[in-house]
């Protein structure tokens, strides 16, 4: 047997005991005539002893070990005279007798460390390494404990987890796809599923009533700290049920993890229409881990000869409690911010409320006190406070602005504790966004999404002004879950199609498929997808994705251990019919 025991389960009660061991040497140190090897393995870390004068040889041995030397010991357990609380096995140590050198190996570029050394780009091309560190692995551990969850939690409520095909046809809405050509079509391409949202609704269609997938999901689309080209999505759909239903059972899928992952009873979880998340947050995935919600300011602000925001067509702005005493570099700081072209605002206004009640402002000269105090009660600041307010011609863009000044104040003022956790469902989203450029109306989340009842008189009078039947589960200013009722009367869908610009012809050609089904007797149902990925980065307190997922894209969505993607050679692109088009 190559080992016994893990690195991470001898305790005290243990001693006396012969045990193999094998693992990484993690560190060793030299300290008179004994040698002090740390043993690391995926359990953790035991301390390894070579005596000089109990066998001279063996001590030698251990002494040429190098970092990440791959070794077998075996010895006896025994009580540490110096014990290192920091560590599980910290009140013991192996005396050992014997050493096995399993594989040498050489020096690694970063220090295999919780406080690395290595650096992102360096770190990605070595993962295999990077994932050898606690910090690391303890991600991934978490990942794997909360999937397991996910699929027990599904399970005891009925539902069955089904496999859908990752080579479909390719989607004509939504983000870019990753096409893949197919040999034995030549000139024909298969793609890659951006979710298997037409697959599960066969599915419902089939009778199977509730189904799950903890499934791969591939997006060609720019990329930030929460998005990866390819991600995994814990996908579920259900038949005869309401959006009630389904926010009913998912929230109770969060209130249980939250429970088994982290041992936090959250109470339920509040409601915000989309309208009410774009005007006070200027987000439609809000962060209420704290206030600071926006107030518009155009009745209090307009009209006394300040020519900005006498022409602005949207006044508003944030209180920050008890920052009054900010400096003037400090606001010179988030006056830059907000006009970096990222956000685009052309300056900010701040306010402050002094003790004795009054307020000063950058602007003093064209306001007098009674209508600063105005604008006080308009945000019931009090001394101590500090108002910041942005200004525009378009109010969408505005709350935009606000927003991200919204944010980086409760990051200043540390009242974006990742420990601290405020979950809410955002409803009643617009079913169409209008594309100036295109002139034509997209959906907002997808085509197959119904809309309210109540608002189907609407498609044929006022498109843009029709809510679906859609919400969005936000965990701290993250959407880590949508989905929506669906369609499943085909006379709808095929007024939808209609009005996203689809031709007949081009709709049987995309979805006649789905539309065919219909015909045979589709149930009402509705679904939801949570991303894996960001839902564990929250539980984990990640700033970034990355680091739950075991081998990443960088960035620019390259896998720079890999070198993928890459060229293919001149026969591979004859074989499947395909000639490069020299930029």
């Amino acid at each position: 047997m190559y080992r016994t025991k893990t690195c991470g389960e001898l305790r005290l009660a243990n001693a006396n005991e012969t045990v193999t061991l094998a693992g990484w040497v993690q560190r060793s140190r030299k300290m008179g005539g004994m040698t002090f090897v740390d043993l690391r393995d995926r359990y953790g870390i035991t301390q390894l002893v070579f005596n000089q004068e109990i066998d001279a040889d063996l001590c030698e041995k251990a002494n040429k070990l190098g970092r990440e030397y791959v070794i077998q010991i075996t010895g006896t357990v025994a009580e540490r005279s110096n014990k290192n609380t920091h560590l599980p096995t910290g009140e013991i140590e192996i005396l050992v007798s014997s050493l096995t050198i399993l594989n040498e190996a050489v020096t690694p570029p970063f220090t295999i460390e919780d406080n690395t050394d290595g650096g992102d780009d360096l770190r990605m091309k070595y993962r295999y390494l990077d994932l050898r560190r606690n910090a690391v692995r303890a991600n991934l551990e978490l990942r794997h404990k909360m999937a397991f969850e996910v699929r027990r939690y599904l399970d005891a409520h009925g539902f069955l987890e089904v496999e859908t095909p990752v080579l479909v046809n390719s989607t004509p809405e939504g983000a870019r796809d990753f096409v893949v050509p197919s040999r034995m079509n030549p000139g024909q391409f298969y793609a890659l599923p951006q979710s298997p949202q037409t697959l599960k609704q066969l599915l419902m269609v089939s009778g199977f009533d509730r189904y799950f997938q903890i499934v791969k999901c591939f997006r060609d689309e720019d990329l930030r700290t929460d998005r990866q080209p390819e991600f995994t999505q814990i996908d579920c759909e259900m038949s005869f049920v309401e959006q009630e239903d389904i926010i009913q059972i998912f929230e109770g899928m969060s209130k249980h993890l939250f429970k088994y992952i982290k041992g936090i009873d959250l109470p339920d979880f509040p409601r915000m229409t989309w309208h009410d998340a774009m005007k006070y947050y200027g987000s439609d995935k809000p962060d209420i881990r704290f206030d600071m919600r926006f107030v518009e300011l155009m009745d209090i602000l307009k009209g006394y000869g300040f020519g900005v925001f006498d022409s602005a067509g949207y006044i508003g702005g944030i209180c920050a409690k008890g920052a009054a005493g900010y400096t003037r570099k400090q606001l010179d700081g988030l006056t830059e911010l907000v006009k970096r072209p990222q956000i685009g605002a052309k300056g900010l206004v701040y306010a402050r409320v002094e003790a004795d009640g009054n307020v000063k402002s950058s602007v003093d000269k064209f306001y007098s006190q009674e209508v600063l105090q105005k604008m006080k009660a308009a945000f019931n600041a009090e001394a101590g406070d500090l108002i910041l307010i942005l200004s525009g011609d378009n109010a969408n863009k505005v709350r935009k602005q606000l927003c991200e000044l919204r944010l980086e104040m409760g990051n200043q003022l540390g009242l974006r504790d990742k420990n601290q956790y405020a979950c809410l469902w955002v409803v009643d989203f617009p079913l169409f966004e209008w594309s100036e450029e295109d002139q034509r109306y997209y959906a907002m989340h997808h085509p197959f999404t119904s809309p309210k009842p109540e608002d189907v008189p609407l498609l044929d009078t006022d498109p843009g002004a029709v809510r679906a039947n859609a919400y969005d589960m936000v965990i701290n200013g993250v959407e880590v879950g949508g989905g929506s009722i669906r369609i499943h009367d085909s006379k709808l869908q095929h007024k939808m199609f209609e009005l996203l610009g689809f031709t007949p012809e081009k709709a049987e050609e995309r979805f006649g498929f789905l539309m065919n089904a219909f015909k045979y007797g589709a149930p009402p149902h509705g679904g939801l997808a949570y991303g894996l990925d960001r839902l564990v980065s929250i539980f984990a307190g990640l700033d970034s994705i990355r680091d739950c997922i075991a081998f990443p894209k960088n960035n620019a969505g390259r896998d720079v251990m890999l070198d993928a993607p890459g060229t293919l050679d001149q026969a591979q692109l004859d074989e499947l019919a395909l000639q490069i088009v020299q930029q």
